[in-house]
């Protein structure tokens, strides 16, 4: 957390079980749990950062602001911090107290299990060579 973060924009999202955690200088091992494919996030890196790495064409990106909901994940192991305000049209204070966040506002504090929800899911859960347009 930096000095001119607010205090709640850098609370720490509690999820299931933790994920080991890995030195912060190597960034964080991430894993979409329906395909299996990790990708490192580097510190202070959000998780739509280090994801739109792994390759696949057709990420839907979305406004990076946390006003469209494109990039919703939910966090089922580890630990993220948010790094910006999320819209409560996409994410509900319940939704984010079970682990739902905006990937484009969250950065991961260890490694991370998760899975893609709404409009990203299609194309990054789509098979290899097979992006959903």
């Amino acid at each position: 957390m930096t000095s001119h973060e607010p205090a709640s924009q850098a609370a720490s999202m509690a999820s299931h079980a933790p994920a080991p955690a890995v030195a912060a200088s190597a960034g964080f091992d991430v894993c979409v749990l329906q395909t299996g494919e990790t990708f490192a996030c580097k510190p202070g890196e959000t998780l739509l950062q280090g994801m739109a790495r792994i390759g696949k064409k057709g990420i839907p990106v979305g406004c990076q602001g946390g006003g469209c909901g494109v990039c919703k994940v939910a966090v089922k192991r580890g630990r993220v911090q948010k790094t910006g305000a999320m819209s409560r049209a996409h994410v509900s204070e319940q939704e984010e107290s079970l682990g739902v966040v905006l990937a484009c506002r969250a950065s991961p504090t260890e490694c991370v299990d998760l899975e893609v929800l709404g409009k990203m899911q299609k194309n990054v859960c789509a098979p290899w060579g097979r992006i959903v347009g």
